[in-house]
């Protein structure tokens, strides 16, 4: 009934959908609706992948989506541009030969503090929803987990968002153990 009937081709529909964001420059008013977009793409990912059969094609697939999706937000929260030529994220430098005396000063808004808890929050559900969805998979013999280490994987499973975690300063542990992103979500929402 979906126009995108497998998890590669809605991955690459995806990977259009977050390369068309992250051409959005981290320069106020846009700041905001780039942050609020990729908000908004993590959030539908995150929810949609798990309804697609998982199979180890399509687990590597997802896995570099994701690991893109990692470096987008480490690029956001840094307020830096995209580059898509090296796929990282890079000051914005603008000559100031360009910028001419009487006009605004060009900013940048950082991400809020709600966007963070948010993200988190988006972070912890999917990735226990990925880590259910696999163990209600079939893709071969023992669990998920022994199926990952053996195809090659687990370590990229293993690493899922840590560069954002460690950016929003709440990586304690392996970045698919939600209990350990919670704990510190918590700690942080109290000030602690």
């Amino acid at each position: 009934m979906t126009r995108l009937p497998t998890l590669s081709s809605y991955l690459d529909a995806m990977q259009h959908l977050l390369a068309f964001i992250l051409r959005i420059p981290p320069i106020d008013p846009s700041t905001g609706l780039r942050t609020a977009f990729l908000l908004r793409l993590t959030g539908d990912a995150m929810n949609s992948m798990t309804g697609y059969p998982p199979s180890m094609d399509g687990l590597r697939l997802l896995l570099d989506f994701l690991d893109d999706v990692d470096q987008a937000w480490v690029t956001v929260l840094r307020s830096q541009a995209w580059d898509p030529a090296t796929g990282k994220g890079v000051d914005l430098v603008v000559p100031t030969d360009q910028i001419q005396p009487g006009t605004t000063l060009i900013r940048t808004s950082p991400v809020s503090q709600t966007e963070k808890t948010r993200l988190r929050s988006l972070l912890v559900t999917g990735t226990a929803g990925i880590e259910e969805w696999l163990m209600g998979s079939d893709m071969g013999e023992g669990d998920y987990e022994q199926v990952l280490e053996r195809e090659g994987p687990l370590q990229e499973f293993n690493d899922m968002f840590s560069s954002t975690l460690a950016e929003l300063g709440c990586q304690t542990g392996p970045s698919n153990d939600p209990a350990g992103m919670e704990d510190v979500a918590s700690a942080d929402i109290l000030g602690v």
